[in-house]
C-alpha cells in the first residue's frame, strides 16, 4: 500500500476503478456466501525475523481429477481469484500471533520479529476466523555467506515475457504443464544449492503474485531447488498504470543487500529483460554483495520474442559469466572457481 505525500495527489482514474471493481466482486462472493482464504507464498528470514509473504482472495476450489490429482490449471484462472483490500491477517511463528495488514490488493508482506532456527520453517496464517493456512518460510543462518538470486522468466522457465502478446499468452492462455524450463538451469541451480548448504535461494521475477501457485508447482515438477519467491503486484499505483518490473527488481537487491550485509549473492539472469544492466547497476553499487553475475544468452529467436537484448559494455570488478544455456553457465562458473 502506498501511502500519500501530505500534497494528497490525486490517484489515478485506472486505480480507483480497479478498487471499486474489486470491492464489487467481493460483495457479490460473500453474498453467495463465499468467504476468504490466505494463499501463502514462501517467504524468508533471519534468525532474529521473518518476512511474511502471501494473499487474501476469496478462489475458487481446484477440482480433482478421476486419478486424485488437482487438476491442471490455464495460466487466466490464476487471475480470477478476488482480492480482499487491508484485511487482517493473524501469523503465528512458534508461541507468538501477531496481526498485520494486508494492502489494498489483499498482497501481505510483512516483517514480524520472531526467533526461529536456519532453515525451512513453518508459520501459519488465517483470517477472518478461519482455519489456519500453513506456510513455509526459509531461515538464513548469522553465519550465511553465500546466496543465489535467480530470476524466472527465460532464466529457468522459458516465457519470452516481455512481449507483450506472448507474455499475455504465457501468463493467461497456457496450460501449466505446457511450460519448459530452460535447458540445464535446474542442474545448474541444485548444484551451487547443494554445494553450499544453508545458502538462501531466491527466486526474484517480474511476473505478478497470482502465478505463485502454479510457479511453485513448476519448479517441483522439473526439479529446480526450494526457495523463496519475490513477485509483483501487477495491479496500478496512485499514479501509473502498472507497477514497473525494474523497479520491482532494483528494490528487492537493494533490500536483500540491507537485510543480509555478509551475504554475496550470484546473480543470474538473462539478457532479454535487462538483468544484464540491473546488475550491472547493483554490483557497482554493492560490490561487497556480488560474489559473480551468470548471464543466459537467448537465442536469436528468443531475442527477437523477448524485444532484443540488452547490452552492457562496463561490467563491474566481480565476474560475468555468460552461456545459452545452464550446462555453460556451469561450466563458465566452475571456471571461476564457483562451483567444484
Amino acid at each position: 500500500m502506498f501511502s500519500q505525500s501530505p500534497e494528497h495527489p490525486k490517484i489515478n482514474w485506472f486505480a480507483r476503478f480497479e478498487r471499486r471493481y474489486h470491492a464489487w466482486r467481493e460483495r457479490r462472493a460473500r453474498k453467495r456466501g463465499k468467504t476468504p482464504t490466505i494463499v501463502p507464498f514462501p517467504g524468508y528470514g533471519s534468525e532474529e525475523w521473518v518476512r511474511v509473504l502471501g494473499r487474501v482472495l476469496i478462489v475458487r476450489p481446484r477440482r480433482q481429477t478421476p486419478e486424485g490429482e488437482l487438476e491442471s490449471v490455464r495460466g487466466w484462472r490464476s487471475f480470477t481469484g478476488i482480492p480482499v483490500s487491508f484485511s487482517l491477517v493473524t501469523v503465528t511463528v512458534g508461541d507468538e500471533s501477531f496481526e498485520i495488514a494486508a494492502d489494498s490488493g489483499g498482497v501481505i508482506d510483512f516483517v514480524v520479529k520472531a526467533k526461529l532456527p536456519p532453515g525451512w520453517q513453518k508459520i501459519t496464517m488465517s483470517v477472518e476466523g478461519e482455519p489456519p493456512v500453513e506456510a513455509h518460510v526459509l531461515i538464513v543462518a548469522n553465519d550465511a555467506r553465500f546466496g543465489i538470486l535467480s530470476d524466472v522468466d527465460d532464466t529457468v522457465m522459458v516465457t519470452a515475457l516481455p512481449r507483450p502478446m506472448v507474455a499475455a499468452w504465457n501468463s493467461f492462455v497456457i496450460d501449466e504443464h505446457a511450460r519448459l524450463p530452460v535447458p540445464g538451469m535446474a542442474v545448474l541451480l541444485e548444484r551451487l544449492v547443494r554445494e553450499n548448504p544453508g545458502s538462501p535461494m531466491i527466486y526474484l521475477s517480474t511476473g505478478a503474485w497470482n502465478i505463485a501457485p502454479t510457479l511453485s508447482r513448476f519448479l517441483r515438477r522439473h526439479l529446480f531447488p526450494r526457495g523463496a519467491m519475490l513477485l509483483t503486484d501487477w495491479g496500478p499505483t496512485h499514479d501509473r498504470f502498472f507497477r514497473s518490473g525494474r523497479e520491482h527488481k532494483q528494490r528487492n537487491l537493494s533490500r536483500l543487500a540491507e537485510e543480509f550485509p555478509n551475504i554475496r549473492w550470484l546473480l543470474i539472469g538473462d539478457d532479454g529483460q535487462h538483468d544484464d544492466e540491473i546488475y550491472t547497476e547493483f554490483a557497482k553499487q554493492h560490490p561487497e554483495n556480488v560474489a559473480a553475475v551468470a548471464i543466459r544468452r537467448l537465442s536469436p529467436a528468443q531475442a527477437v520474442l523477448a524485444g532484443g537484448r540488452t547490452l552492457v559494455n562496463d561490467h563491474s570488478d566481480s565476474p560475468w559469466v555468460t552461456a545459452p544455456d545452464g550446462a555453460g553457465l556451469l561450466d563458465r562458473l566452475r571456471d571461476e572457481g564457483l562451483i567444484r
